[in-house]
């Protein structure tokens, strides 16, 4: 088995079934098995997956009882998974034709590899940001107070050849099997968020690689899968709690500090100037 595909479903039912079905839309060219974890939908998501184990070959369910989070879902379909590589596959998306060929290959002709992410697009196909720099303290400072754009923002690397970066987005997450092996699972303690940038630090600590692939394409209905945990005034709060577990509580509240004051800052020299 060349790959296993495992995708976290949360009252996500078209979203998910669209995502299942773009994987045998067409010849991947490859072997893979898709293994979902439903977090306790309640939706009908449950009922309608229980149909693919009949409608598509190597196709497996986890029914969990209660929403387990993002990483802990993850993380038992990788416990379970067969494949040579894993692939963490967000319920909003839409494979196209040869991306799957395109991230194995890239992968196996990198030995230094731990990771490698897709070019991610929007559903009208132009491009989506995501790859991240590591939101250190000196980033924050060098673009807030210092005017030094994109240093803490989403971006997408221009052209058309692979780039090391820092950090991918998990919404199509390609782990090699030297990472599974030299950094294992996400980390549990992420209920929501941080978890990709999280793993993609102990890629880089490990002495691995994060790669962004563009030749690889999969369409990110994007915040989708995460409609269900808050209201669009309030999506924000949701990066609060995994903030603080990864930075830890003081260096949390600096970086906020940073950004607000710097954004304060940067909006009185405006108007300064107006």
């Amino acid at each position: 088995m060349d790959l296993s595909i495992i995708i976290v479903s949360y009252n996500t039912k078209k979203l998910t079934s669209d995502a299942i079905d773009s994987l045998h839309a067409k010849d991947q060219g490859i072997s893979f098995e898709t293994i979902v974890i439903d977090n306790n939908s309640q939706d009908g998501s449950v009922e309608a997956l229980r149909s693919y184990a009949k409608k598509y070959k190597n196709f497996k369910l986890i029914e969990n009882s209660s929403n387990t989070g993002y990483a802990f879902a993850n993380n038992q379909g990788i416990k379970i998974s067969k494949g040579q590589y894993i692939l963490l596959l967000n319920s909003d998306t839409v494979v196209k034709e040869g991306a799957l060929k395109k991230l194995l290959d890239f992968a196996k002709g990198k030995g230094d590899a731990g990771v490698v992410g897709p070019k991610l697009l929007n559903g009208d196909d132009t491009v989506q940001p995501s790859c991240l720099r590591f939101p250190t303290i000196k980033n924050a400072i060098l673009q807030y107070w210092f005017n030094q754009k994109g240093l803490f923002d989403k971006y997408a690397p221009a052209g058309k050849n692979p780039v090391i970066v820092d950090s991918v987005v998990g919404a199509a997450f390609l782990i090699t099997p030297k990472a599974k092996k030299e950094v294992g699972t996400l980390d549990e303690k992420y209920f929501f968020y941080f978890e990709d940038i999280d793993y993609c630090k102990r890629v880089k600590d490990a002495g691995l690689k994060v790669y962004y692939l563009p030749e690889a394409e999969i369409i990110h209905y994007h915040g989708a899968s995460g409609k269900a945990l808050a209201d669009i005034s309030n999506q924000w709060r949701r990066l609060v709690p995994s903030s603080i577990k990864y930075h830890g509580l003081i260096k949390h509240y600096i970086l906020f500090l940073v950004m607000w004051f710097g954004q304060k800052w940067q909006k009185l020299f405006k108007s300064s100037r107006n």
